[in-house]
């Protein structure tokens, strides 16, 4: 009877530690927020250049131009808007879908216009993935116990 408990756990072992590290804290488990974020265009560069949020955040960017006329594009989002010098824009939106985004001058402002790029990176909704690989862990586990000890219980 012991031998046969200590093989069954043998066999779900595996599945119980899965778990366990599918629920190691990491540091992208902040829940969703509000980003204020502040945006230049200048002839021929966007500060920041780059821009991380995470899923799910709702931000608010600041657009202004300090010296000519730019334009401002996000990939993904469709998100445009013309940027006069010295007046501020304001674009809200969700950043609902991962991944990496550019955003880019809509308006041609000069000789190296085309390089006039940033970068949007949202991160994925870790918790969801967490859930999702707990859910095909214990469906995986559940599995493999019924089938090695489904029918020999007596």
């Amino acid at each position: 009877m012991k031998n046969r408990l200590r093989r069954k756990l043998l066999y779900l072992a595996p599945f119980a530690v899965a778990a366990i590290v599918i629920f190691i804290p990491t540091a992208n488990t902040q829940p969703p927020t509000i980003r204020h974020i502040n945006l230049n265009a200048t002839q021929f560069d966007y500060t920041p250049g780059r821009i991380e949020v995470n899923q799910g955040d709702e931000i608010i960017l600041s657009l202004t131009s300090t010296d000519v006329v730019h334009g401002f594009y996000l990939d993904g989002y469709g998100i445009e808007q013309r940027l006069e010098p010295g007046i501020t824009r304001e674009v809200r939106f969700s950043a609902v879908q991962p991944g990496k985004f550019r955003y880019r001058c809509s308006v041609s402002c000069g000789p190296l216009h085309p390089f006039m790029i940033g970068e949007l990176v949202v991160n994925s909704n870790l918790p969801f993935w967490r859930a999702l690989g707990l859910l095909v862990s214990g469906i995986a586990g559940t599995l493999v116990y019924l089938w090695h000890f489904g029918g020999n219980e007596q």
